[in-house]
């Protein structure tokens, strides 16, 4: 789940809707990769965190990334 990414969206009031058309996939397609399901690709993640004027890393990065183990 993309947790950040959702706080961010509703703090902005914007819609999956919204998000959706700004990367160029269906809204269910969008839902999914909110949703943890599938993953961004590089060029939605750019596309988001410029739309937010933020970086990847702030929107897309574990809350917790540095207690994460790397298999």
């Amino acid at each position: 789940m993309q947790e950040k990414l959702l706080r961010i969206r509703k703090a902005h009031l914007e819609s999956q809707s919204v998000l959706a058309k700004l990367i160029g996939v269906d809204l269910r397609t969008y839902q999914n990769k909110e949703a943890g399901i599938t993953q961004f690709k590089s060029n939605e993640m750019f596309a988001i965190a410029s739309h937010y004027g933020m970086k990847i890393d702030d929107i897309f990065m574990p809350t917790n990334f540095m207690n994460h183990e790397v298999n």
